[in-house]
């Protein structure tokens, strides 16, 4: 008899909330030729920008050029790209991009104020970032999704410039790439990637202007750069594999609960698919549709990596344990794959994305439903959101104290500012009193 492909496990076993931490566990592994690559490529950019984008594009995308400007491609190249595209294929991208815009326009925060009895007036200024740096990962790698959950929301949110980076290996350019590039309005695109990119976008050089932001997903150095940069300029995050839960019961479909577990292993052999079901029989279901569909998968050995090092299948006493389980997870993915899975959504806390009964599959989420795909991982569900609008706006606080209202206010700042020690805040505050 063949091995198990993925690993099962009973909720009820006394070391099982041992034995799902482990598996949860990953810390990239520190990799000290990573980080000393990366920091050479910072200080490099840093310290003669334009000459050592070109000199590390050379080397690591083979292409022979002698400036930045046969780096930026022109506007016409981008709808070239989608004007060239079959019909079915732009519309496709088409239909996507308005999902995903329509969706994020919901979340564009808008300034307000309120006033005070005696004049005060607070409130809150609700300002765009002026300039952002999309990483979108080139050559072979096809991902005009990330370009759509990206741009949009920085387009919705009125960010003035966004300037795009993407390797183009050899010279390779995907025109599905290109294409989203158009129709999301991208400003300027660059064909440079690694983290020369990241650093050309966040020191600045002599072409490429210095952004406030830098989002998008990108291999280990890119995500090294990322993490080196931040507080130069924002990130969106650092993320991990990626990862989905499924809460299931008998009234699934065992195929399709397998194939959703694919849809995540597919992407990295670290990526995560993990099933909570309360049905003995429906996880043999799973378990047999496993084994039989996964030769019928292109990238088969990618699956079978993943979901042998960190699947599982987990047979739980009941939906109220499995989203208990779901929230200590945090999954970045969660489906609900029950008929009356509605009943159930006020009970999941810690989540990136929750599809809720048996047709909102994950996959959907991924391209064109419209929420962003850009979704914490590795627990950080806990404490933080999917990427939106708000990421790409700033919030400033404004103070409009009225004489009347520096009365009262003065003699309460005097009162605290005395009570730490800082007499140049309680004699600033005190000086706007009245005698």
């Amino acid at each position: 008899m063949a091995p198990p492909s993925i690993r099962r496990l009973d909720a009820r076993a006394p070391d099982f909330l041992a034995t799902l931490d482990a598996l949860l566990a990953f810390e990239a592994e520190a990799d000290d030729r990573i980080d000393a690559a990366v920091s050479e490529i910072l200080r490099a950019v840093r310290s003669t920008g334009d000459a050592a984008v070109i000199e590390y594009t050379r080397r690591f995308d083979h292409l022979e050029v002698g400036a930045m400007v046969e780096l930026e491609l022109p506007k016409s190249e981008l709808k070239a790209a989608l004007a060239g595209l079959g019909l079915e294929q732009r519309e496709a991208l088409r239909i996507a991009a308005d999902r995903v815009r329509e969706y994020h326009e919901r979340q564009k925060g808008e300034s307000w104020e309120y006033t005070e009895a005696d004049g005060t007036r607070l409130g809150q200024k609700i300002t765009p970032l002026d300039r952002v740096g999309l990483y979108v990962p080139g050559g072979r790698a096809s991902y005009p999704s990330s370009v759509l959950m990206n741009a949009i929301p920085a387009k919705v949110a009125g960010v003035g410039e966004l300037i795009m980076v993407v390797p183009t290996p050899r010279g390779e350019k995907n025109p599905l790439v290109l294409a989203a590039a158009a129709i999301t309005g991208v400003d300027r695109v660059f064909t440079i990637g690694g983290a020369q990119a990241v650093a050309a976008l966040a020191y600045g050089t002599q072409t490429i202007p210095q952004v406030d932001k830098i989002v998008g997903p990108g291999n280990a150095y890119v995500a090294e750069a990322k993490r080196r940069v931040f507080g130069t300029v924002g990130i969106d995050m650092v993320a991990g594999p990626s990862e989905v839960l499924i809460i299931s019961d008998a009234s699934g479909h065992a195929d399709w609960v397998a194939m959703d577990l694919f849809a995540q292993a597919e992407h990295d052999e670290l990526a995560q698919s993990i099933l909570l079901c309360t049905d003995a029989g429906f996880i043999d279901a799973v378990s047999e549709a496993i084994d039989r569909l996964l030769p019928t998968m292109p990238r088969r050995d990618t699956i079978a990596k993943s979901l042998a090092n960190r699947g599982a299948l987990i047979h739980v006493d009941s939906l109220e344990q499995a989203c208990a389980i779901a929230n200590r997870i945090a999954p970045e993915h969660l489906e609900l794959a029950l008929d009356d899975a509605e009943d159930w959504v006020d009970r999941i806390r810690h989540a990136g994305a929750i599809f809720v009964g048996h047709w909102a599959v994950e996959a959907l989420g991924d391209y064109c439903a419209g929420p962003n795909h850009v979704l914490p991982t590795m627990r950080s569900a806990r404490f933080s959101s999917p990427l939106g609008t708000y990421d790409f706006q700033k919030r400033t606080s404004i103070v409009h104290i009225s004489e009347a209202g520096a009365q009262h206010l003065g003699k309460v700042a005097s009162v605290l500012a005395h009570g730490e020690g800082l007499q140049a805040h309680a004699r600033s505050a005190e000086m706007r009193l009245k005698v």
